[in-house]
Parts: structure tokens; C-alpha cells; sequence
């Protein structure tokens, strides 16, 4: 039987999105099988490079400010998200986040690979589309 472990967040680590994420759950911190959850802080301005997670999907949860995301083939759909709001993505959506500010947007993500960047699939054909 595995041990529980309980982790408070410290150090970070850049993910291939462009963003820092503080270290959370995942195989390479306490040896989870099918999950991983991380605690983002996108800085106002802060915007990640357009990508996917081709095989695993994403949930979020905004503590604090708000953020926008472009998602869909070619980005063409944006919603906005603030403190209280829960995002879902399906694995293998195109989408890029970003923060208007004047805010720091803070979120706890949860995602169904405890490898978390291993399915990680930038999309540069996809970054003009969003304009800055």
C-alpha cells in the first residue's frame, strides 16, 4: 500500500507553456498514477504559448483574479474566468491563456497525467492568431 503525502507548495518549476508552476502533485513529487495538481500565479500581462495536452484533460480552479484563454482549432473561442470559477478542457484542445491584469490570476490545476508536461504540445503555427 502507498503512503499518503502531504506537500506545501515551494519551489517552481517552467513548464514548455511559458509559465512557472509551483511544485505540486505529480509521479516526480510523491509518485501519483493518474493525476497530477499544480498551483499557477499567471502575472498581469502573463500569457502562456499556445499548446495542448494531447492525452490528457485539465481542470481548474480560479482562487484569485481573472484570466482569459483562447481555446478551440484555431483559437477562435475565448472565455473569461475569475475567483469561484471551475474550467474544464478536453485533452487534445488547442488553448492559450492569459491575464489582462491588474491582477495577479491565481489558480489551482488538476490534470488526469501524473507526468504533466510529457503530453505537452506547443502549437507556434497557432500564436498569431492571438493578438498581444
Amino acid at each position: 500500500m502507498a503512503d499518503c503525502v502531504k506537500l506545501r507548495p515551494g519551489g517552481t518549476y517552467s513548464g514548455k507553456q511559458g509559465f512557472d508552476y509551483f511544485g505540486g502533485i505529480a509521479k516526480e513529487t510523491v509518485g501519483s498514477r493518474g493525476v497530477c495538481m499544480h498551483l499557477l500565479t499567471i502575472p498581469p500581462g502573463g500569457r502562456a504559448k499556445a499548446h495542448k495536452h494531447e492525452s490528457h484533460e485539465t481542470a481548474i480552479y480560479m482562487i484569485s483574479g481573472t484570466s482569459k484563454m483562447y481555446w478551440g482549432s484555431r483559437l477562435e473561442h475565448v472565455m473569461e474566468a475569475s475567483a469561484g470559477d471551475l474550467v474544464y478542457i478536453p485533452a487534445d484542445t488547442p488553448h492559450l491563456p492569459f491575464n489582462e491584469g491588474p491582477e495577479p490570476a491565481v489558480a489551482v490545476i488538476a490534470r488526469t497525467d501524473p507526468n504533466e508536461q510529457e503530453s505537452v504540445v506547443l502549437l507556434p503555427e497557432l500564436e498569431s492568431l492571438v493578438p498581444r
